[in-house]
């Protein structure tokens, strides 16, 4: 059984308007299943033809994760852009008999393709074609679980299919009608299928206003919940790198989480935030993050900025790198180059090199020297957790103090402050006091500064000489 056409527009639109779901449904013809996709990549710059490779390659993954079978991948040179194919006349022509030879039931491009040259690629083919973004979409429709995420999908979604409405009623008799029909014949004059589009258009553009509404109250609902967090006076990282870096998998292994963790680009799109305790007694909040990728269309990085912004307001980040990928280095430049455009270009980041495991030394040794200060780890095998958990530590060191305490007895408020509060170490009450080692958040420190060990001593034997 194949997976349903990615391309079909209106089938994001079934949680939305029942009115304009239903009616689409009624008048097309059902969603065909596609089981075979021939993939097509085309590049302008020969010397980009590697990077262009490259990125085929990857199509070919995501389109994989939506369950259809790729029979065949075709990198495609041309000296300029057209406006009507993208590439030229007669190379279109071939690419679709060669299509048709395989018995594709779509062609996916790897770029983006305008609603003109989409329409016209389907009329001369007959066959359903897709590009690179909406094959992008349709994966974060089906990975999305929750409220926030659906909902950034479908706006998305909306946003994609808007421009692209007139395509979807090409079928449609458009004969127009006499003069003589109602209102004038306005109506008959423009169209039966063109009078029904501007009404679709217009629940389209409802439906859009709808869902940025919700997301609005959604942001301001996480907003609570970040001042909730905050009262807690712990530090927050979140986790951040490409798709399928291992980032819930090093989640899950650092706080024994139990999040999706697959070998599958975007496993992952809702945020996820858990308490980590490092080895010293330090604590700090961790997320998990949704994966970036080349080439990720810009209204997806819009769309999903309520869910980046954990990265943006986080105290430093954690950049995962799969050092098994070849292209690891490309990988890294697209993280950082999203961050920055979200604003957290600026953030401390603590790089880790994942999947050493799967490495040979040679490359080793060049991640080395790519990547200086990375530390190399292996989630799957516990690999360099130590070395991790100790940079940690040193991304904390300005945030927490570490306190030898004696405290009164009668101050046993102080003792519960610090267990609600900060980490306790050890607590000892054989001398009649407590006899405290904690960590605790700097903002904190003057209020223990009375009790402190070395104070409290001090202050004994300045009493035992005045006798």
């Amino acid at each position: 059984m194949g997976a349903s056409v990615p391309r079909l527009a209106m089938r994001g639109w079934q949680a939305g308007d029942a009115a304009l779901s239903v009616r689409m449904f009624d008048i097309r013809e059902k969603p065909q299943q596609v089981e075979k996709a021939f993939l097509i990549g085309a590049y302008f710059d020969r010397r980009k033809a590697d990077e262009a490779r490259e990125l085929l390659i990857e199509l070919k993954e995501l389109v994989e994760t939506l369950g259809i079978q790729v029979v065949a991948t075709e990198l495609v040179f041309a000296r300029e852009i057209t406006p009507r194919h993208l590439i030229g006349k007669g190379k279109t022509a071939e690419l679709i008999e060669k299509a048709k030879e395989l018995e594709a039931e779509c062609i996916v491009f790897d770029n983006e393709l305008s609603p003109a040259q989409q329409r016209a690629w389907e009329g001369d083919a007959s066959l359903c074609v897709i590009d690179r973004h909406e094959v992008i979409l349709d994966i974060f429709n089906m990975r999305a679980q929750t409220r926030e995420a659906r909902l950034q999908v479908e706006l998305a979604r909306l946003e994609y299919s808007i421009p692209r409405l007139t395509r979807m009623w090409a079928h449609l008799d458009r004969q127009g009608g006499g003069a003589g029909g109602g209102m004038g014949g306005a109506g008959a004059a423009r169209g039966e299928g063109e009078t029904q589009l501007e009404v679709d258009r217009r629940l389209a553009y409802k439906r859009l206003d709808r869902v940025k509404a919700e997301l609005e109250e959604v942001k301001r609902q996480r907003d609570t919940m970040r001042k909730e967090r905050s009262r807690v006076p712990l530090p927050h990282a979140s986790i951040v790198g490409y798709t399928n870096a291992g980032k819930s998998s090093l989640l899950n292994r650092l706080t024994a989480a139990n999040v999706l963790a697959e070998d599958k680009l975007f496993a992952t799109l809702d945020t996820t935030t858990r308490r980590l305790e490092l080895p010293d007694g330090q604590a700090l909040l961790l997320t998990d993050t949704v994966g970036f990728i080349r080439n990720l269309p810009h209204d997806l990085v819009q769309s999903f900025r309520a869910t980046l912004e954990e990265a943006v307001l986080a105290d430093f980040l954690i950049h995962v790198v799969d050092a098994s990928a070849s292209q690891a280095h490309e990988f890294y430049q697209t993280t950082t180059q999203v961050l920055s455009e979200l604003g957290a270009g600026e953030k401390r980041v603590l790089l880790a090199l994942n999947k050493v495991d799967l490495v040979d030394d040679a490359r080793l040794l060049e991640l080395k020297r790519l990547f200086p200060e990375a530390v190399m780890i292996s989630v799957h095998t516990g690999q360099g957790m130590d070395d991790l958990f100790h940079r940690l530590h040193d991304m904390l060191i300005d945030r927490v103090v570490r306190l030898d305490l004696t405290v009164p007895l009668s101050r046993m408020d102080l003792v519960a402050f610090l267990h609600e509060q900060g980490k306790v170490l050890s607590e000892d009450y054989e001398r009649g006091v407590a006899d405290i080692q904690c960590v605790i958040s700097k903002r904190f420190e003057s209020k223990f500064t009375p009790f402190l060990a070395s104070a409290t001593k001090k202050a004994k034997d300045g009493s035992k000489s005045m006798h």
